[in-house]
This record gives structure tokens, C-alpha cells and sequence, in this order.
């Protein structure tokens, strides 16, 4: 397939390519750490028992989160463009039907739904790092830390004003490019990333109880893991990574021929795999000190942790840091949801990088304030309400539900379909450039394995 290998190259000037594999794997990196790591791994730990769960977690990153990671990147830098062209140029080179791009119109549609209100949960943690450099959780109580989060989500002005902090910092990155925005911003957030997570987990280290929470998420206890346990593990695999919102295709398109998709892909897992681990050390030697509930859930974060700090010897200060943290591991992650579909709106209209930003941004802004308004005047308003699975639930619970429960598993299962099944074996090898053994074993997993509990997440999200 050498016409495969060739095409690949073509667009690279007006594009441009990465200047490093650091800074794609940064990138990358900071695509996949986001709240998924630092809030929900964390509670859904707790929640499931603990080291069994991390050990299961950890398989399902080998068999669903590497080969789909692997497929998505291919497909990017195979094309060159957007992600969905660049879908429907691979299914093209190796005589398939175009139809497959319905695949990255799915992924770039959940990114684009996702960042809406995820923009607001970003909002929550920019708010919240002024309300712990104040000191405004010194002392506090359940009530009144309680009362500080419920005041927040009841006030649309509020709500609305950091929404619109937040989506102007990612817009101002995405607006600047490749080298100026993507890569600097990733260059300099996630080494601070990083310090800041070390720092906090130093000072878990002082609560007296670092020792229990390295038992808890290291000690296996098969006895607490459950089958539901086992399949939130899997859907979590693949959601941490950020798999089947197109983002890995539209970095992968940046992407220099030169680099091997496979270490990269694996040096991402394993840089994801970690932060998520070092932010349950951060977070549940805090837990445990405070006689608080581990798997207390979503709250674990803005009522929990602020209780925790506000009682704790410095807690003004690295309550602060955490914050920082989360606010940054936001970003990042907010960065690379608006990236696809910036690529689509700059290739396909007459509007230039800057344009195409605040084009993008600007209907994501508008789609947000949704998800703010069924947070307090439209809570009682259930669109779907009228079904007994959808009773109850608001505009921002509905988003989620979707884009998490359906877009984001069938995008994972039509990518690993078609790069499996209808991409020749020849491309994928030249391009993939593994060793034979590896490769054999990838293949085996994206064809068969990887699909298959890729599909089991997908019925039971269904189901349950």
C-alpha cells in the first residue's frame, strides 16, 4: 500500500507536523489527563473496591485503550486533514465504502458535546481555586461547605461567568495553532501538571495515613469487585484515554511519519495510567485522615476535599494547589475536545485559524449554557422524561448520558471495525512500523478482542 504510505505526506506544509514526539506525546498526554483522572478514577476506585479495580483497569487500558489509541492516531496522520476527511481518504486508499467517516462525525460531534458542559465542570474548579486561595474553606463545616458548592450550581450568573473564563482560555490556545497554542500551552501545563500532583501527594505523605491509601489502591481485594465493577473499569479505560471524540486522529494528522505510533500510543497509557494513580495517593490520604468516605462519589471533589483541607494543617495552601491542578488538567483536556472540531470548521469555510476558534468555541459557549440553566431554573425540566429511563433526568444529565453511554463507544467500535477489518494489513504494518510479534498481537486485539468489550460497555451502557 504504498500509495497509502505516500498520500499520508501530502499537506504537511500548510498544516505542519509536531516538532517533537515530546511534544505530541505531551499533547496527547494532556489530552487523556483531565478530570477523568483526577476526579473520577479517584471516587470510582473507591466506590469499587480498590487494588482489584485498579488491576482490572489496567488490563482494560492493554486491550481496549492502546489498540483503539493506535487505530485513531493511524487514521489521523494517514490523512492529513480533519478528521473526518481524513476517515473517509483512508477508507478511499484501501477501497472501502466512504460511509466509515460516520465514525469521526460521531467522535467530533461527542467532543464537541462534551466540552459544552464541560466547560461548566471546568468553571467549577477556576471558581474554586479563588475560594481556596481566600481561605474560604478555613474552618469549614459540612453545611457550609455544602452550602458554598449548592450556591454555586443555583446561581446562573455565577455558572455563566466561569463558563465563559473557561472556554476563553481554551479558545485562546486552540486560535493560536499548532506551534504557538497547542504546543506551547501542552509544554508548559502539563510539566506543571505534574509538579503540582507531586506536591500534593508530598503532602498526603503527612496526613498519617499515606501507608492505608497505598493498601487501598494496591492491595487487591477480589472479594469487593463486583461484575458492574468490572465493566465500569472498562468504560472508564476507554473514557480516560480520550477515545472516539476524534481527537487522537486530529493530533495524529500533526504527526511526523518518523514517529512509532505504537511506543508513543503506549508512553501515553502508561503517563495517563500514572497521574490517575498519583491523584488517588493525592486524594485519599485526605479522605482517610478526615474519616471520610472514599467512594463518596462525584461531591468527592467540591464538598468533600474543601471540608478536608479547610481543617487540615497548610490546607489554605495546597487546597490551593489542587485546585490549580484540576484546573489545569481541565484545560488541557478542553484543548484537545475544541481541536477537532476547529480542524473541520478551518478546512471546510473561508475562516482562518483565529476565526474558526472563536466560531467553534462560541457555538460550544452557546450549547453550555444549557447544561448551566438545568443546574437550577430549568432542573426540573426533563426533555426526555416521558421514558422511564430518562425520568428525572436534566439537559446536562442527558449530555452526558449520550455522548459517555452511546457517541463515545460506537465511535471506539466502528474505528476498531474498519481499521481491523478493511484497512489492508500491509498499510497498517509499514505505518505502524512494530516489530512482527507486537504487531500480530495489536492486530488480534483490534480485531477481535478489542471490539468485543468494546461492544460489552456498549450494551451494558445501554442496558443499565
Amino acid at each position: 500500500m504504498s500509495q497509502s504510505n505516500s498520500a499520508s505526506d501530502s499537506g504537511i506544509g500548510a498544516r505542519g507536523l509536531w516538532s517533537s514526539k515530546f511534544a505530541f506525546i505531551l499533547a496527547a498526554t494532556g489530552s487523556a489527563v483531565g478530570l477523568g483522572n483526577v476526579w473520577k478514577f479517584p471516587y470510582v476506585t473507591g466506590e469499587n473496591g480498590g487494588g482489584a479495580f485498579v488491576l482490572v483497569y489496567l488490563l482494560c487500558i492493554f486491550i481496549i485503550g492502546i489498540p483503539i489509541m493506535m487505530a485513531e492516531v493511524f487514521i489521523g496522520r494517514n490523512g492529513r486533514h480533519n478528521p473526518i476527511t481524513s476517515f473517509r481518504l483512508v477508507a478511499e486508499r484501501n477501497l472501502a465504502s466512504s460511509g466509515w467517516r460516520i465514525s469521526a462525525i460521531i467522535g467530533m460531534l461527542a467532543a464537541f458535546i462534551i466540552l459544552s458542559f464541560y466547560s461548566v465542570i471546568g468553571g467549577w474548579a477556576a471558581s474554586y481555586v479563588g475560594h481556596a486561595a481566600m481561605g474560604d474553606f478555613t474552618g469549614g463545616t459540612a453545611e457550609s461547605v455544602g452550602e458554598m458548592f449548592g450556591g454555586l450550581l443555583a446561581s446562573p450568573a455565577k455558572l455563566l461567568l466561569w463558563h465563559t473564563v473557561f472556554m476563553a482560555l481554551v479558545v485562546l490556545v486552540v486560535a493560536r495553532g499548532l506551534k504557538g497554542g497547542l504546543e506551547r500551552a501542552v509544554t508548559i501545563l502539563m510539566p506543571a501538571l505534574f509538579i503540582l500532583l507531586l506536591m500534593v501527594v508530598g503532602y498526603a505523605t503527612t496526613t498519617g495515613h499515606f501507608g492505608e491509601a497505598v493498601s487501598f489502591l494496591f492491595n487487591p481485594d477480589f472479594s469487593a469487585l463486583t461484575v458492574n465493577g468490572v465493566l465500569v473499569a472498562l468504560g472508564h479505560a476507554f473514557f480516560t484515554l480520550s477515545l472516539g471524540m476524534a481527537i487522537m486522529m486530529a493530533y495524529g494528522s500533526y504527526l511526523s511519519r518518523d514517529v512509532s505510533i505504537g511506543r508513543t500510543a503506549v508512553t501515553v497509557a502508561i503517563m495517563d495510567t500514572v497521574v490517575a494513580l498519583l491523584a488517588g495517593l493525592a486524594i485519599f490520604p485526605v479522605v482517610f485522615a478526615n474519616g471520610l468516605e472514599a467512594g463518596a462519589g462525584p461531591g468527592l471533589i467540591f464538598q468533600t476535599l474543601p471540608l478536608a483541607f479547610g481543617n487540615m494543617p497548610m490546607g489554605t495552601l495546597f487546597g490551593t494547589l489542587f485546585f490549580v491542578l484540576l484546573l489545569f488538567a481541565a484545560w488541557t483536556s478542553g484543548i484537545s475536545l475544541l481541536e477537532p472540531v476547529v480542524e473541520w470548521v478551518e478546512e471546510k469555510t473561508s475562516f482562518a485559524r483565529v476565526g474558526s476558534a472563536v466560531i467553534a468555541g462560541g457555538a460550544c459557549w452557546l450549547l453550555g449554557i444549557a447544561s448551566i440553566l438545568s443546574l437550577n431554573v430549568w432542573a426540573d425540566v426533563a426533555p426526555l422524561g416521558m421514558f422511564a429511563a430518562f425520568e428525572g433526568k436534566t439537559i446536562f444529565d442527558l449530555l452526558d448520558y449520550f455522548t459517555a453511554n452511546i457517541m463515545l463507544p460506537l465511535s471506539g467500535l466502528l474505528t476498531a471495525i474498519f481499521v481491523g477489518w478493511f484497512v489492508a494489513k500491509e498499510s497498517l504494518k509499514s505505518d505502524l512500523a512494530l516489530q512482527e510479534s507486537t504487531f500480530g498481537l495489536w492486530y488480534n486485539l483490534i480485531r477481535f478482542v478489542t471490539p468485543i468489550a468494546v461492544a460489552i460497555v456498549f450494551v451494558y451502557n445501554l442496558l443499565a
